[in-house]
């Protein structure tokens, strides 16, 4: 199966935080909610969203967005676009899936009264009812009540793939206008689709696109975010308006300090990095002179403050006028063990070269040398437990590590930059399955 909790599927009340439980939401980007109208009653009203399966986000107000109000623009269609009134992107969004089929295994989670932790309920896709698709359960006490209103409707999870969401669930009918589906002959739950909302929504159909987002990216930047062993300095393009782009945006706050080029100021990011920096007690002024260019290094090095080192993104390298100034205050930060992650917004923009030379080729080789140094411990380490170490095999303990020292040596004699850094990448991938082979992390 796949995930069991998920950050996007939300709990909402009417009002505030004290409100009664009126029904469920669907978060699709850091700020943007999908849920019925008929559960917000009023284009004007307030909603108190809450993130039911994961504590540690902080519930949050929410209002209908320009343009969300879909009743109005569809002559009746009970669907809300909200926006929180501050965003949420340590959440997780919902994918989104335009395309529905009939006999398609789905679920949905609701808040029915006496279930305010949720309940969840299992149905097939049957056929349309106008703009809604009915869903059939098993059996009549499976079909969705009150507080289901704007679940999501997703379909069945499997492991290494998450639930997408198909639709909204916006009522149930019962053939004897009773009120539950089990005191009914006949009851079925009906649910709007992503495809009939994305046609009344741009915003919502931005999202559902087939480009919407760019997982395997957005996947591999949280590894990065997450790895303080990983490569100390990425370079990365990313066109504008792009999936690419969006989950980006949605992974900033796992940096120390977002640097926007053209937009920022190279003092305030110096601010920003000293507070993750260990320095001497009165040397703020110093260090923060020297990151800005205007003063000799201190005489003692600053080093990161205890934990894992801080990250800082560039966001839009090229979109700086003068990238050579802030380049030189990356170096810097390089020199303080600070982990740089640094946007073109086009491949080949300015400052390309520079960033290349100055930040990225000094850092991955130093990172090579540690690698080296640890691959050496690790290997040397394994040999004394194994009991191969004595006076005779003192040259074969680190035999690997030094084929690999000789490896790294060559790197130094290539005159050609991009050469040399393809070659130093692969070394590093070599030097972690090394160390994954004799008991270090990789």
């Amino acid at each position: 199966m796949g995930e069991l909790r998920a950050d996007w599927r939300l709990r909402l009340r009417r009002g505030d935080a004290h409100g009664p439980l009126c029904g469920a939401g669907v978060l699709v980007d850091r700020r943007t909610v999908l849920t019925c109208a008929h559960v917000v009653r009023s284009p004007d009203a307030v909603m108190w969203v809450e993130f039911a399966e994961n504590r540690e986000l902080t519930p949050v107000a929410a209002r209908v967005a320009p343009g969300g109000w879909l009743p109005e623009v569809s002559g009746g269609e009970d669907v809300a676009v909200l926006r929180l009134d501050s965003p949420r992107p340590q959440a997780r969004p919902a994918v989104l899936e335009p395309r529905l089929w009939g006999g398609m295994e789905v679920f949905a989670t609701g808040y029915a009264e006496g279930f305010d932790d949720g309940m969840t309920l299992w149905g097939r896709i049957s056929g349309a009812s106008g703009e809604r698709v009915q869903l059939d359960a098993a059996t009549r006490a499976e079909v969705v009540r009150a507080g289901f209103s704007g679940a999501a409707v997703c379909t069945r999870p499997s492991q290494g793939r998450p639930a997408r969401v198909v639709g909204l669930v916006v009522s149930w009918r019962g053939d004897m206008g009773e009120l539950l589906p089990e005191t009914n002959r006949l009851a079925f739950s009906y649910l709007i689709p992503v495809e009939r909302i994305a046609e009344l929504s741009p915003v919502v159909k931005e999202l559902s696109g087939p480009d919407a987002w760019d997982r395997g990216f957005e996947e591999r930047l949280d590894r990065w975010f997450g790895d303080p062993d990983d490569d100390p300095v990425k370079i990365t393009v990313v066109p504008p308006g792009s999936g690419k782009d969006r989950s980006l945006r949605h992974l900033l706050h796992r940096a120390a300090a977002v640097y926007r080029g053209g937009r920022s100021s190279r003092p305030d990011l110096a601010d920003h990095a000293l507070e993750h920096i260990a320095f001497p007690p009165g040397q703020y002024l110093a260090y923060w002179d020297w990151l800005l260019g205007t003063r000799r290094r201190p005489a003692r090095a600053a080093a990161p403050a205890p934990g894992p080192p801080p990250a800082v993104v560039v966001d839009g390298l090229d979109e700086e006028p003068e990238p050579g100034p802030l380049i030189d205050l990356l170096a810097r930060l390089r020199e303080c063990g600070v982990r740089l992650l640094l946007v073109f917004r086009h491949e080949g923009g300015t400052g390309w070269t520079a960033a290349r030379d100055t930040l990225l080729r000094p850092a991955l080789l130093a990172h090579a040398d540690a690698l080296l140094a640890r691959l050496e411990r690790a290997e040397f380490s394994r040999a004394v437990r194994l009991g191969v170490v004595g006076s005779g095999s003192l040259d074969t303990a680190t035999e690997t590590s030094d084929r690999r020292r000789a490896e790294r040596r060559a790197l130094d004699g290539l005159m050609d930059a991009q050469t040399q850094l393809t070659r130093v990448r692969e070394l590093i991938a070599v030097l972690r399955a090394d160390l994954r082979r004799h008991g270090g992390r990789g």
